[in-house]
């Protein structure tokens, strides 16, 4: 099911704060989650994922630190800071209201 570039975009927010509030991640985790939580639906790229890193990065919503992998190949460390669990929390909100009101609207034409 092709979910459209606008939907994957005005998703993509709160999807990598949803994960990161889960714990620090690094960029072919965070891939690899989004591909398991969508069941395979989202398949995300470095492309993708890395410019919104960096918006949520310069926004203070992330922070990031270099760390070392098991196999000692350099890696960067991605965790939710203060101001991204708030900010988690609004785009739990906004979505929570959309999912409602698509609802909503879906049961009355659905049984008409």
């Amino acid at each position: 099911m092709d979910l459209g570039k606008d939907l994957v975009a005005a998703s993509s927010t709160p999807l990598v704060l949803a994960i990161l509030a889960e714990g620090e991640s690094y960029g072919y985790a965070i891939i690899k989650r989004v591909s398991e939580l969508s069941g395979g639906h989202l398949q995300w790229t470095d492309g993708m994922l890395y410019p919104v890193l960096h918006r949520l990065e310069r926004n203070g919503l992330v922070a990031s630190k270099w760390g070392a992998s098991e196999s000692g190949r350099r890696r960067k460390y991605y965790r939710l800071t203060k101001a991204g669990r708030a900010q988690l929390e609004a785009e739990r909100k906004r979505w929570q209201m959309v999912d409602a009101t698509l609802r909503s609207i879906w049961l009355k034409t659905c049984h008409s």
